[in-house]
This record gives structure tokens, sequence and C-alpha cells, in this order.
């Protein structure tokens, strides 16, 4: 999709003369999805990187991972399998474990969908059937629709980055509420998701 990453940052640049300063600054999009990761996959992987930063997420999958030499990534009937402790040691809260298992269990009843069924879905269909598995929030949906479905026209409102990124970029006092971020997001459609990309990357002045 780099075609259309540049698209996008030429109609972002567009914008105003900020969005336009810092995409000069910080380059081409170079947004990397995991392309056709299931959806299972990709939300055990966004519950163990939940409000935490990148490197601890790594550190606690690349645990998980280790407990299943012989997978790329563990089924939802290994994850069922594995006794409290185990998963414990790999650091996830129990509040994570209990969530991790309700969406194995959930894949395995069809509820969380495969990756082909999940790619025919429209972005808000996925987000209502999803969120309402324990411990899955509207961000966690997102961040499977950004990486793994490729999605381009998609702005997690909630997520501190973007806000806080548009603060800066904006030079605001005090963050955009959720609210008012989709509000101000409409102006990006369709790029919403190569907006998010760039707004991750506001330095802190």
């Amino acid at each position: 999709m780099p075609d259309t990453y540049q698209l996008a940052s030429e109609f972002l640049s567009a914008l105003d003369a900020d969005w336009q300063r810092h995409i000069d600054a910080i380059g081409p999009c170079l947004h990397q999805p995991h392309a056709a990761r299931d959806p299972y996959e990709s939300l055990v992987r966004a519950i163990a990187y939940q409000q935490l930063h990148a490197k601890a997420g790594d550190a606690i999958v690349g645990r998980l991972l280790a407990l299943f030499p012989s997978n790329t990534f563990p089924r939802p009937e290994q994850i069922l399998a594995t006794d409290f402790d185990q998963m414990r040691s790999c650091g996830f809260s129990a509040s994570k474990i209990a969530t991790i298992q309700g969406i194995a269990q959930a894949a395995l009843e069809g509820m969380v969908p495969d990756y082909a069924t999940a790619l025919a879905m429209d972005d808000e269909a996925l987000i209502e059937r999803l969120i309402t598995l324990r411990g899955v929030g509207r961000w966690t949906v997102e961040m499977l629709l950004i990486y793994s479905l490729e999605r381009p026209d998609i702005l997690p409102a909630d997520d501190f980055g973007v806000r806080e990124g548009y603060r800066r970029l904006k030079r605001l006092e005090v963050q955009p509420t959720r609210k008012q971020m989709i509000e101000i997001g409409l102006a990006w459609s369709p790029y919403r998701t190569v907006a998010a990309w760039y707004l991750w990357r506001v330095p802190s002045r």
C-alpha cells in the first residue's frame, strides 16, 4: 500500500501548514501492518501490549511464544490448556489472563472470526462484535483493523498518543477529548490510519 500512503501524505500535507511541516520533517509514511494475521492472534497480542510500553509488551509476548516452541503462535486450545501460573510467569496480570482465555474460547466458538471472515466485515460491525468480549475495548479492535486487516481509515480516538500528538501538532494547552478527536478526524478521511501514524510521531517540544 505504499502508493496509498503517498496519496495520504499529500492529502494530509495539504490540510494546513502544521500538517505540512510535520510530514516534511517525518518523511514518507512507513506504516508496517502485519498482513493476514489471524484476528485471534492480533487480539491476544493487543491485550499483551495494553497499557505497556512496546519493549515490555515485546518481552511478555516473547515469553508466551517460548512456551510453545513448535508453533509460530499458540492456538486457542493451547492457551486454554496452559495453567494460570505459567501465564503469570510470562508477565500477564490476572485480568489479562482472564481476557486472553476468553478470547481463546471465543475463537473456538467462532465468535472471533477467522481472517477471511473478518476481512469481509465492515469496520463497525467487527468492533461491535468483538467489544462484547471481556477486556476487549474499542482500541483493541482498532489495532486489529489497522495492523492485521490493513484498513486505511481508522482513527483510534481513545489513544493517548493520537490525542497527545494532535495537542503537540496544534500547540494546544490540553488534549482534545475522544468526542472532539472524532470530529476533528473527519477532515482526515479516507486516510485516518495514516493520520494516526503521523500523530504517533509528533515530537515533544
